[in-house]
Formats: C-alpha cells, sequence, structure tokens
C-alpha cells in the first residue's frame, strides 16, 4: 500500500507539473498579454508602448524561463531602470534588492498579485476557498444520505412501484440543470410576484452569516443536480447485489429481508457509489460556477470566472493549482477507499 501510495504521489506531481505548464502556456499567449497590458496601463496603447510595457515588467522573456520563476526554481528577473532604481519579480515596492529573496514562485509561497483585486492570490484563494467549502459541506450533508437512502429503497425492490417513481424521480433532477432549477426555486421562494417569500434570493449575506433563509436555496439547487447520479448508481449497485448467490442462499435460509438488506447487502453495494461520491467534491469545486454566480455567491467558482473574465493571469494560475491538486488528492483518497471498502481487490 505505502509503495502505492507514493507512486501515486509521484505521478501526481508530474500531472501537476504537466497541468500547470499547459494552464501557464495558455495564459501567457501575446494577446492575453496584450490585453493585460492595456488593461492596466491604456487601451489606446500602440503596439510599441505593449511592447515597452510588457518588458518593464518582465513579461518578453522565454515561456519556460518565466514558468521556473512563477514555479519557484528559477530565480526571479531583475530590471535596472535608467535612473538606476533596480526592479524585479522578487523585489517589492520599497525594498532593499540585496535583501529581496533570489526565487519568489510557488514554492515559495508566492502565487502572485490579483491585477483585478488589488491582493495576494494566495490570500484570496485562500478565502474564497474556505466559502465554498463550507458550501460543500451542507450539500454534501444534504445530497449523500439522500441519495444513498433513494437508491438503496430503489434498488431493494427492482422493477416495482417504488423503484420505477424514485428512479424517474432521479433521473429527471440530473437532467435539470442548476441554472434552471436555480431560476425556478428563486421564483417560487424568493420572489415577491408569486408570494412564498421564504428565503433570501442571493446568497451574499451567507458568505458572513449563513444561515436558512439565505443558503438553503443554493445548497438544494446543487445537492439535487448531483443527488440523482449518485442515487442512480447506488440503485444498479443494489440492484446487482440483490440479484447474488449470496443473497439467494440467505432467503432460502429464512433470514427477514430486513436483515438481508442491512446485515449483507448494504455495504457491498456502497463500494460503487463510494467512488462516485467522492468525484462529486472536484466538480463541487469547480462546478459550482453556475450557482455561485446565480445566487452571488463570491466563492472559488465565482473566483474563477472573474479571473478568467478580467485576464487576471496570476490568479487564474493559482485557482487553477489548487483545482488540479483537489482532484489529484480526491482520486488517491477513492483509490484506497476503494481497496479497504473491497478486501477482494489487492494492489500489486
Amino acid at each position: 500500500m505505502l509503495s502505492f501510495i507514493l507512486r501515486r504521489l509521484g505521478v501526481m506531481v508530474l500531472t501537476i507539473l504537466c497541468l500547470t505548464l499547459i494552464v501557464f502556456i495558455l495564459t501567457n499567449l501575446y494577446p492575453n498579454l496584450e490585453k493585460l497590458a492595456k488593461t492596466q496601463g491604456n487601451m489606446r496603447m500602440s503596439d510599441t508602448e505593449v511592447t515597452a510595457w510588457l518588458g518593464d515588467r518582465g513579461y518578453d522573456r522565454p515561456t519556460l524561463t518565466k514558468y521556473g520563476e512563477w514555479l519557484g526554481v528559477v530565480p526571479g528577473w531583475t530590471r535596472t531602470d535608467a535612473d538606476g532604481r533596480v526592479r524585479g519579480r522578487c523585489i517589492d515596492p520599497g525594498m532593499d534588492p540585496d535583501d529581496a529573496p533570489r526565487r519568489c514562485g510557488v514554492l515559495q509561497g508566492d502565487w502572485g498579485y490579483s491585477t483585478v483585486f488589488k491582493e495576494d492570490a494566495a490570500t484570496i484563494i485562500g478565502k474564497r476557498l474556505l466559502l465554498t467549502g463550507k458550501l460543500m459541506l451542507w450539500v454534501l450533508i444534504v445530497m449523500v444520505p439522500a441519495s444513498l437512502i433513494v437508491g438503496v429503497l430503489a434498488g431493494m425492490r427492482e422493477g416495482s412501484k417504488l423503484d420505477r417513481t424514485l428512479s424517474t424521480g432521479s433521473i429527471i433532477t440530473t437532467a435539470t440543470p442548476e441554472y434552471v432549477s436555480g431560476v425556478i426555486f428563486i421564483a417560487l421562494f424568493a420572489s415577491s410576484a408569486v408570494g412564498l417569500r421564504w428565503f433570501k434570493g442571493t446568497a451574499t449575506s451567507a458568505m458572513d452569516d449563513a444561515n436558512f433563509a439565505n443558503f438553503t436555496l443554493p445548497v438544494l439547487t446543487i445537492a439535487l443536480y448531483g443527488m440523482g447520479y449518485i442515487a442512480r448508481m447506488t440503485r444498479a449497485s443494489m440492484a446487482e447485489v440483490m440479484t447474488s448467490q449470496y443473497i439467494r442462499t440467505a432467503r432460502l435460509k429464512g433470514v427477514s429481508f430486513r436483515n438481508i438488506v442491512m446485515k449483507h447487502a448494504l455495504r457491498n453495494a456502497l463500494i460503487a457509489p463510494f467512488t462516485v461520491i467522492m468525484l462529486q467534491i472536484p466538480w463541487l469545486l469547480n462546478g459550482v460556477v453556475i450557482v455561485e454566480t446565480l445566487f452571488n455567491y463570491k466563492g472559488f467558482g465565482w473566483t474563477l470566472v472573474q479571473a478568467a473574465g478580467n485576464n487576471d493571469i496570476e490568479l487564474l494560475l493559482g485557482v487553477s493549482v489548487v483545482s488540479v491538486i483537489v482532484v489529484l488528492i480526491t482520486q488517491l483518497i477513492s483509490d484506497v477507499g476503494y481497496v479497504f471498502l473491497n478486501p477482494r481487490i489487492r494492489i500489486s
């Protein structure tokens, strides 16, 4: 097991390097850099002025060199102005150049500076990640138990009226996009036009003080969309287990149906849904963009949209790194947990 985890960690590091390099290359294409220069400088800049602006800030060098500086394995660039003032990637305003570190990248904890929010990218990501983490926690609390109950009830008696009813409901929730269900919830429960002002239409206030009134609608919108998929997987796994030989043997021995389900079928039926549940975490981290935008909840997904829409290169790179790490860690936990849930699987 230890060697397996170490190999996976090595693969994870290589995957992170490859994916971040791809994102870095795409974000540092000249059209994006030109847009950045004009946004931060003057929209009426000439090509010569754009080139000078980029060169003055170290954007005119080879991509791999810039990637090494951003990663923190290559010393940061330095430039000496006409008046003798030394500027560079690792030199903050007012800092003595002799006191500046040689390397200042992700490995040193420097994730860059957001050109939109005017704040360190690491600080922004930390704040927004906590907000989305709070939303993810409540979504999982609602979604996982409800979907497992629905899936188990549907799979216990395959083909029954209860199975068809629950399966149809699961398909409907999965087939309904979040922006549709979210708008419906707002119209029904948060709009004065209908009269059922049970909840607030936006979740901005939930960033500081989450409560039943301002947090219920976004949680339900996300939970309903993901619940149907988990319920369908649980139902299929439960139906397969209920037709197994050991279940038939238990029935022939006279074991009650309740004991068959609770003591024999349930654990084996939850092996496949466990992997699906773990894969919902990366989806919740990046897939809640629509819901966070719809309810004006400024979390991680909302930050991703703002960084991409405003060409905030440093922030976009930081968000991409966090997204990749979360996906790889959840996949590792899923693989390891699958082995513990199913002793028949051995890692070679």
